[in-house]
């Protein structure tokens, strides 16, 4: 065999290992998407940057640490940095309709709704801190994910939980 085919099975075979990779936690990266996001255009924009992202370190990844931390540290830094820079372009003027066909009207969606509002006035590392914990990961799996130390997740999660009381009260 010449090199060009090995070439060629080795990328196909990194192809499959990445698709499954993504197809296992898929869910992962779409909610960490909805977390940083306004609407659908946005969130697909996002897992397409995520993907982009992973993909370029899918190799150099090396297993140094759970492959789902490794996903929720990629997705979440591709999304922190998309939102400062979209927080640093001026603003602009939204196309959209006056109709949402998939608007649910009762008590629980609307909690939900004001709550994923106040969470997106936090500030991105904090939205990460809050997103990590509401899928339950431990104080120890969350600094893991953001770089901090479990200690310091305590408190800050603390100190979320007050801006959050406080936004309730305005």
């Amino acid at each position: 065999m010449n090199a060009l085919v090995i070439d060629k099975i080795a990328l196909q075979s990194k192809e499959r290992q990445f698709a499954q990779t993504v197809a296992e936690h898929k869910s992962t990266i779409y909610t960490v998407c909805y977390m940083f996001s306004q609407d659908a255009d946005e969130v697909n924009d996002l897992f397409q940057e995520i993907l982009v992202n992973l993909w370029k370190g899918f190799e150099s990844f090396g297993h140094r640490s759970d492959i789902k931390t490794w996903i929720y540290r990629v997705a979440l830094n591709t999304c922190i940095s998309i939102d400062r820079k979209k927080r640093r372009r001026a603003s602009e003027v939204r196309l959209t309709m006056d109709i949402n066909l998939f608007e649910d009207r009762d008590e629980d969606t609307r909690q939900v709704d004001m709550l994923h509002k106040r969470i997106s006035n936090l500030q991105p590392f904090d939205r990460a801190i809050v997103l990590l914990w509401l899928e339950n990961l431990s104080y120890e799996e969350i600094g893991q994910i953001v770089g901090i130390t479990a200690k310091n997740v305590s408190v800050r999660l603390f100190r979320i939980r007050e801006q959050l009381k406080k936004m309730s009260n305005d």
